[in-house]
């Protein structure tokens, strides 16, 4: 009888332990490389989210545990990523940062019943051609964002010869073939339109050719390192062409690139969570520990909240009953209310227009201030 007893009491133990378990959730992004600013955006943004949630009680009782995957914004590696959450037991994912790495990504965690949301993936294949039902992001699409960028080329620079050139990523070409559309559907007939590779430091010919076209405005599909380096070297080779690109260069590093040379530089973001009254808890603790809130910071930890009060309404972090939850549901945020549409696409704010200038960006019509 005492056996009994003691294997009950074992057994007991045995289940309230799994009760009370963790939950893992995870992050991923380019934590290193070139565009590892963006990682660490979406790091601070992630730990944040889950120290509050704990704080608060965590998720159906129990804590959150957060891996950080490096995907380095490689395809590949990508997918490894993926495949590791998948063998921890991750059962969300608040990532990834580059389209090109969501997408292939994706079906990873589709097939391991993971639910997906990224705060930073704009590309509209990422959620028109979602491998299942649990892919979502709280960023807009490029397609609404091109459609901002190529109504003002064709308002504000009329007068001007407008080039296009992107990295080639499903993000860059993506941007830079949205915007061009618009741009063309409106009467503007692209100066040039040409391909750059990703991750050199010489784009000298690139400009000399930009140069002698007597092009007054470039459109940059890609990341911040290197439209800063254009941007550097069109100001040395004495051009005053203005720089246009999208929400890849939200982050300081962008300055730190082109000094002066970034003053004027103008930019498609969401609007600013930042100035948000309901993100400013949020946004005084992350400066308080020295991290970012700028950039995807705020829209991972949107991400998560997102995913945890679908979670809490469901009763349980398993697939099915969370999916249903985040299909259905309004979910009050640092981003303000948000729900997502039967694409997995959020209804947010749009796009607007940035201009770097003395060093910050801010929005065009108060940089001009």
């Amino acid at each position: 009888m005492k056996k009994v007893l003691l294997a009950g009491a074992a057994l007991g133990l045995l289940m309230s332990s799994q009760a009370m378990a963790d939950i893992k959730i995870a992050t991923a992004g380019p934590m290193t490389g070139q565009y590892a600013s963006f990682g660490a955006q979406m790091k601070a943004g992630a730990e944040q989210a889950v120290e509050d949630i704990n704080a608060a009680g965590g998720v159906n009782g129990e804590k959150l545990v957060l891996s950080v995957g490096d995907d380095a914004c490689d395809p590949k590696q990508a997918v490894a990523v993926a495949n590791q959450m998948a063998g921890e037991g991750v059962v969300f994912m608040a990532g990834h940062f580059c389209s090109g790495s969501s997408i292939p990504a994706s079906q990873v965690y589709a097939e391991e019943g993971i639910i997906q949301i990224s705060p930073a993936s704009t590309n509209p294949d990422f959620t028109d051609k979602r491998p299942g039902p649990g892919v979502f992001r709280t960023c807009g699409r490029d397609d609404q964002q091109g459609e901002v960028a190529g109504k003002f080329l064709l308002e504000k620079f009329a007068d001007k010869k407008v080039a296009f050139v992107h990295d080639k990523t499903a993000y860059g070409k993506g941007l830079a073939d949205a915007t061009m559309a618009v741009y063309e559907a409106g009467g503007g007939k692209p100066a040039m339109y040409e391909a750059y590779t990703a991750g050199e430091k010489d784009y000298t010919a690139l400009v000399s050719k930009l140069k002698q076209e007597g092009i007054g405005v470039l459109y940059v599909g890609g990341y911040h390192t290197e439209a800063g380096l254009m941007a550097r070297q069109m100001r040395e080779q004495g051009m005053d062409t203005v720089l246009v690109s999208g929400d890849a260069l939200v982050t300081d590093e962008y300055w730190a690139i082109t000094g002066a040379a970034g003053e004027g530089t103008l930019m498609t973001f969401s609007p600013d969570p930042r100035k948000n009254e309901i993100a400013k808890p949020v946004v005084d603790k992350l400066l308080a520990a020295g991290k970012t809130a700028e950039g995807y910071a705020l829209y991972t930890y949107a991400a998560i909240q997102a995913w945890a009060q679908a979670a809490t309404t469901a009763g349980s972090t398993d697939f099915d009953p969370v999916v249903k939850a985040l299909d259905e549901g309004k979910f009050d945020t640092v981003l303000g209310s948000l729900e997502f549409d039967d694409k997995g696409d959020v209804t947010l704010p749009g796009y607007v227009f940035y201009e770097w200038k003395d060093g910050k960006y801010d929005y065009l019509d108060e940089a001009a201030n």
